[in-house]
């Protein structure tokens, strides 16, 4: 059995948590930006294929996945990537259905943190839709020297914070979280997808709590 499959043993103390497809639905928003990064380029919308790839995958990744074939000179890419900023479009994220409920009843349990292959906006998404308080801690892949699929900003959270992975949690919806949960020893929660491999999958983040419960018998 991997550690992915395992559950935490004894009490809970830290819950990390993705932030695209977990604490938001946050595909329009993705899709919506890269487009028009795209459009500004004289590019073509994305594919099903490419929308698939920059939903998990960090901006730095992504802008070098979207234009793999034709890279732009480094005047237009640099003059687009300046001119758009990701603020307008933090409006199409959807928070999920009762995040604010899950998060306010899991702060008085254990700690929180966000580890994201987000850069430069997590703190901006968080904060304007209310959420940046519930946390302890922040880790994006701004901060740390791999995203993930490597275990980097799990292993950061879990030192900042001084709990053992496997007191841990982290709730993830894509094979990367998956593998970087793996990597770093934590047992994973898989959101809504039934094909990852994980200690338990949950349809909603209310579910959590009922976790941390049966982690103590």
């Amino acid at each position: 059995m991997s550690q992915a499959n395992r559950a935490p043993r004894g009490t809970v103390r830290l819950v990390m948590f993705d932030c695209d497809g977990v604490l938001f639905d946050s595909r329009q928003a993705n899709i919506l930006f890269y487009n028009e990064l795209l459009r500004r380029l004289g590019r073509p919308p994305m594919t099903g294929v490419e929308v698939d790839y920059v939903h998990v995958h960090t901006a730095g990744e992504s802008v070098a996945y979207l234009l793999r074939h034709q890279p732009p000179t480094p005047e237009a890419w640099q003059q687009a990537a300046c001119a758009l900023d990701y603020g307008p479009f933090i409006d199409h994220m959807s928070p999920e259905p009762t995040v604010h409920e899950a998060l306010r009843g899991l702060k008085s349990r254990c700690r929180l943190a966000v580890c994201t292959n987000r850069t430069t906006t997590i703190g901006a998404v968080l904060a304007h839709h209310g959420l940046a308080g519930y946390f302890d801690l922040v880790v994006s892949a701004h901060d740390v020297p791999r995203p993930k699929p490597h275990p980097d900003e799990l292993l950061r959270a879990l030192e900042a914070l001084g709990c053992p992975p496997e007191a841990s949690l982290y709730v993830g919806d894509a094979a990367v979280d998956m593998e970087a949960s793996l990597a770093a020893g934590v047992p994973f929660v898989a959101y809504r997808n039934p094909a990852l491999e994980a200690a338990a999958h949950i349809d909603f983040l209310s579910q959590i709590a009922a976790l941390i419960d049966a982690s103590r018998h």
